[in-house]
């Protein structure tokens, strides 16, 4: 896998330089430049990840684990090398606790079906917040339907923050795992979790994060948070599509029944008797995403050589100068405005449907998203139908919100 360039990693900021490597950016869209503000949806792949996986295809692609030949080891090889990139990534302990996965609702499916419902029984309760992701919801439900325990909903307020003092008094005795998003997908809002999983923990109650917007913008440490289970997608952090990692403590995946059965999560099968075979492979059944996972370790390569604390910090920059640009169109109103934010802006600009908005931008190059963006219950707290969305990555510039605040004007113009 190739390496960002090293003037990528000086103390300068080379935005210019970084757009370089994404080759999807460097066209035009209905006689515009395009604008992506649609990271948080799916962000955009550098050409060193999508290298990465051509060359996968060109010279080393075979089956993993089963083959003697050479083109098998070598395709086992950077299938488990991929594996030890995130273990350094998100600072687990150990391969065994890196579980690759589709994507962020998988490895939560993963845990709702071999963790919580072999444990749970009727009146037992499981704790998530107002704002999840539909991912972070749906699971959760079906899971206590099956079992019949219940589900808790921490309140969220106006700022769209959790509320932390209602999370403490929701705690009891029948708690029996705490299930939040790191940082919201609908409003941007970093949710202080580290907090969350301490008291959690002094009640004995596992947490598991939904980490899909997070690892992309920020650096992660799971042993820093000190969670149970952390979740997270490859597209969303400039690696492909199909692939995503549940991380879980040892102890814990141990003790859990597969969820799937096939080949390669077993060592030795009878008609009488099924062996299943030792971590992680006992949550993989079947031939895995091979090429995802080599594509995703060059991802993770891509961005450990930009530094997850400058990433940050520019993009950080850049929802400031966001927040304060979308201020000053008339009629808008930024939804979700917590003080610790990561780079998504959601908006409603009065008179105007959020998919009027979306449709004229398209037409003058500016992609963003708008809908409920699988957060439904957020839209039903704050009385809309859906805002429109703008989410940052690291390869936007303060042009791209110029084009964007340009391009709300003319919706303005055109629809009012």
């Amino acid at each position: 896998m190739s390496a960002v360039r090293p003037h990528l990693a000086s103390a300068r900021w080379d935005v210019e330089a970084i757009r370089r490597d994404f080759p999807v950016l460097h066209q035009s869209v209905n006689g515009h430049p395009l604008v992506y503000l649609d990271s948080a949806a799916s962000s955009q792949r550098p050409r060193q990840v999508i290298d990465a996986i051509s060359r996968y295809y060109e010279q080393d692609h075979a089956n993993v684990h089963r083959g003697v030949h050479t083109l098998s080891q070598r395709a086992t090889d950077a299938f488990e090398g991929a594996r030890e990139s995130v273990r350094r990534f998100i600072g687990a302990r150990s391969t065994k606790e890196v579980i690759f996965v589709r994507g962020t609702t998988e490895a939560i499916n993963l845990v709702a079906a071999s963790f919580a419902r072999p444990r749970l029984q009727a009146g037992d309760e499981i704790i998530i917040s107002a704002l999840e992701h539909h991912a972070n919801i749906v699971p959760w439900q079906l899971v206590c339907e099956q079992t019949g325990a219940k589900l808790k909903v921490i309140p969220i307020s106006q700022e769209g923050e959790v509320d932390f003092d209602a999370f403490q008094s929701l705690l009891s005795a029948r708690t029996k795992l705490v299930a939040l998003a790191h940082v919201s997908n609908a409003l941007g809002t970093v949710v202080p979790v580290k907090r969350f999983i301490d008291v959690a923990h002094k009640h004995g109650v596992p947490v598991l994060l939904d980490g899909a917007q997070a690892v992309p913008h920020a650096k992660v440490d799971v042993q820093a948070l000190d969670c149970d289970f952390y979740c997270f997608s490859g597209h969303k952090m400039c690696g492909p599509t199909g692939i995503g990692v549940l991380y879980g403590r040892e102890a814990l995946l141990n003790a859990m029944p597969p969820w799937q059965g096939g080949g390669d999560m077993i060592l030795a099968v009878t008609f009488e008797k099924t062996t299943f075979n030792q971590l992680p492979w006992k949550f993989e059944a079947g031939t895995p995403d091979i090429a995802g996972a080599v594509g995703l370790a060059a991802a993770i390569d891509y961005l450990e050589n930009l530094g997850m604390d400058r990433i940050a910090a520019y993009e950080q920059e850049l929802l400031h100068y966001a927040t304060a640009a979308l201020q000053k169109v008339a009629g808008l109103r930024i939804v979700g405005t917590a003080p610790e934010k990561a780079g998504v802006v959601s908006f409603v600009l009065e008179g105007i449907h959020p998919h009027d908005i979306g449709t004229i931008l398209d037409a003058e190059g500016v992609a963003i998203r708008t809908g409920h963006h699988c957060a439904m219950p957020v839209m039903d707290f704050f009385s809309i139908p859906a805002t429109a969305r703008a989410s940052l990555a690291f390869y936007n510039t303060r042009a791209e919100i110029d084009a964007l605040v340009h391009a709300l004007e003319r919706a303005r113009a055109v629809l009012l």
